[in-house]
C-alpha cells in the first residue's frame, strides 16, 4: 500500500480490516498493491479525493483511477459519497465500483441513480472473492478506458 499519495490509482473504501486485507491480496497478486491507499470511512474518503483534512497536502491532479467503496461505512456511507464524487465535476468521470455485502434492492438501485460504474457484492468464500477482485482490478484498470480529466 502506497503511502506516497501521489501515486494512488486504486482508492479502496472499506471499514472491515479482513475485506480490506482481502482485497489487497487480492489486487497484490496482480500487482496492483503498491498503488493502493486504503481509507477506514466515508469521511476520509472524500478528504482524500478533495485533498482536504490529512490529506490538504496531496495535489488534486493526480486522483485515482478507480475508487473500490464499500456501501455500509462510519462517519459517512457509500451512497453520500457516491453521491459528492458524482455531482464534483473534478470526480464525476472517475470509475465507483461499489464493492458491498449489501443484497439490498434499494442499495443497487440508488447506487445506479447516483452514477456508480459496477456493483459488486463481495462473494463470501475466499477463492471467489480473489477471484472476483482480481477480475475487477484488470478489468478497470487495464481494460477500461476512461476520458482524460
Amino acid at each position: 500500500m502506497t503511502r506516497g499519495y501521489e501515486q494512488v490509482e486504486i482508492l479502496l473504501v472499506e471499514d472491515n480490516a479482513a475485506d480490506a486485507e482481502l482485497t489487497l491480496r487480492a489486487l497484490k497478486s496482480h500487482n496492483f498493491v503498491n498503488n493502493v491507499c486504503w481509507v477506514k470511512d466515508g469521511r476520509e474518503a472524500l478528504d482524500f479525493m478533495f485533498c482536504q483534512g490529512q490529506y490538504a497536502g496531496r495535489s488534486a491532479l493526480n486522483s485515482p483511477k478507480l475508487v473500490l467503496l464499500d456501501l455500509k461505512l462510519p462517519k459517512l456511507d457509500g451512497i453520500d459519497v457516491l453521491r459528492e464524487l458524482k455531482a464534483n465535476e473534478r470526480t464525476r468521470l472517475i470509475p465507483v465500483v461499489m464493492l458491498t455485502s449489501s443484497h439490498e434492492e434499494r442499495d443497487l438501485v440508488e447506487s445506479y441513480r447516483l452514477g456508480v460504474n459496477s456493483y459488486i457484492v463481495k462473494p463470501v468464500e475466499f477463492d471467489d472473492f480473489v477471484e472476483t477482485v482480481s477480475g475487477v482490478g484488470l478489468y478497470w484498470m487495464l481494460a477500461n478506458r476512461v476520458p482524460e480529466s
